[in-house]
């Protein structure tokens, strides 16, 4: 990272809040049966599952099951899960401000697939 002050991971930790409180009502209220964690870095597994190349960086990853593939079954299953990426959002990042930025738009991004839109959808939105 080539700015001087890094975040540690508690302040980290605060900007994902921050920008999950910044969601629209709406959105807030619809978040239903998931879970917002954030890690230093994905697994090896988690980069195989998306297919990352060596030396691609994932800034964060929805696991679950989207609003709209949910059933009258759907019941009494783990909470989907949406993973922040410390490390490699600091590694690109050149401020504070980009960090913050970049938290508040991977949050949003991961969010999206909550409610089923796929990556090509957001292409087609401009949210890339």
């Amino acid at each position: 990272m080539s700015f001087s002050t890094r975040f540690s991971p508690e302040e980290f930790e605060q900007l994902v809040v921050e920008a999950l409180e910044a969601l629209p009502e709406f959105f807030q209220q619809k978040l239903q049966n998931i879970e917002v964690v954030v890690a230093d870095w994905p697994t090896e597994s988690e980069r195989r599952a998306v297919g990352l190349k060596p030396g691609q960086l994932l800034f964060g990853l929805y696991q679950g099951v989207p609003l709209t593939r949910r059933g009258s079954h759907y019941g009494l299953v783990l909470p989907d899960k949406i993973t922040i990426y410390r490390l490699p959002i600091e590694r690109v990042c050149r401020t504070r401000e980009e960090v913050i930025s970049t938290v508040q738009h991977t949050v949003r991004h991961e969010i999206a697939h909550h409610f089923g839109i796929s990556d090509d959808r957001l292409r087609e939105l401009g949210a890339y």
